[in-house]
């Protein structure tokens, strides 16, 4: 089994082989370590969108607005997915975008799990019939479990999550309540004996 070390380098120095900047390239290799950890097949879409990079004739994007479309075929995923984690202030002012065909989109979906983690907020991303929850850049929830290449995802959804508690007011009421059993009564010997405490000063 390769380690994560391995699968980093070797992700950088390729994305450089096949044109991109060292930065860029950099970017892309914690991608492919995050979409590994996350067992989502990182290394096997990219060396698929390596193969056929010059073929495809994406469309590179700069600005993202709410509605974004490409040409007949898509937007290139790793420059739209830079381009949403540097405007992702932007993005979570829209709340939600889309975007018209977008090719290997696994490899766009790293960059929206680390803008989520940037804006502290869960980012909800779907993929035609995929769905993801990204929360912070922690953990990826999906109806998506096959180990498969996905050369093209055709409608793209984006909607940042505002965050609220999973639980009701009275439930965390209640809890509190009995967490205040284990609350100690201050008395006499304690504020003694507490940090800080003393009769003597030695300084």
């Amino acid at each position: 089994m390769k380690s994560l070390s391995e699968i980093e380098t070797v992700s950088k120095r390729a994305c450089r082989a096949a044109g991109y900047s060292w930065g860029v390239a950099e970017e892309v290799a914690k991608n492919i370590r995050l979409l590994e950890i996350f067992n989502l097949p990182g290394i096997k879409n990219l060396n698929s969108f390596f193969k056929k990079k010059k073929e495809l004739r994406l469309e590179n994007i700069s600005l993202i607005y709410k509605d974004n479309e490409a040409n007949k075929n898509g937007y290139c995923p790793i420059i739209a997915g830079l381009n949403c984690l540097d405007q992702i202030r932007t993005i979570d002012n829209l709340n939600e975008i889309t975007f018209k065909k977008i090719a290997y989109p696994l490899l766009f979906l790293p960059f929206i799990s680390r803008a989520s983690e940037v804006i502290g907020k869960r980012i909800f991303l779907k993929m035609d019939d995929r769905e993801f929850l990204l929360n912070f850049n922690n953990n990826i929830y999906s109806n998506h479990t096959k180990n498969e290449i996905i050369e093209s995802a055709e409608n793209i959804y984006l909607k940042v999550l505002e965050n609220q508690d999973s639980f009701e007011e009275k439930e965390w009421n209640e809890l509190y309540k009995l967490s205040e059993e284990t609350f100690v009564e201050e008395n006499e010997s304690l504020k003694q004996g507490g940090a800080g405490a003393g009769l003597t000063d030695n300084d």
